[in-house]
């Protein structure tokens, strides 16, 4: 009975949960995108408007500026012997691609940073009304529609 009870009470002083949160950046507005026009946006003031890049690479004569913002949520259960935990992370992604005089030619962008959940690894996270439903409290960002582009129609 008291080797019964030594397993029961050690199950429950060594269960636990866990929540954990970690973000990068700030998120990305979707409305700056309108002030960004290609064949005439300047790097200078992309720059000005955006703040610094993430990331600036060098394509020859040519450069990308990364700006991203993550955010990730997760959650995990400890019952021993077993874990069971999930990490959900989605990121908001602005790609800007200028050409030899720094002048934008056009640009790629992904706003998902709102999106994480705290959930457990069964749940689907994936399901095209859930994300419908964060994305209508994100301004700037059309429920569902979280990929856009723009092109100067040039090469």
């Amino acid at each position: 009975m008291l080797r019964g009870s030594s397993l029961l009470f050690a199950c429950l002083v060594l269960t636990s949960c866990v929540f954990v949160r970690n973000s990068k950046s700030e998120p990305l507005d979707p409305g700056v995108l309108a002030q960004l026009h290609p064949g005439k946006t300047t790097a200078l003031e992309a720059t000005t408007l955006l703040g610094a890049p993430s990331q600036v690479v060098d394509l020859g004569t040519r450069s990308a500026y990364l700006y991203d913002h993550s955010l990730s949520k997760g959650t995990g259960f400890l019952l021993i012997p077993f874990i069971v935990a999930s990490i959900d992370s989605r990121s908001d992604r602005l790609w800007l691609f200028f050409d030899a005089s720094q002048v934008l030619t056009h640009y790629g962008a992904t706003f998902a940073g709102h999106r994480p959940q705290y959930a457990f690894p069964w749940w689907d996270l994936h399901q095209e009304w859930d994300q419908k439903e964060m994305d209508k409290d994100r301004p700037g960002i059309t429920p569902g529609k979280i990929r856009i582009g723009g092109n100067s129609g040039g090469n």
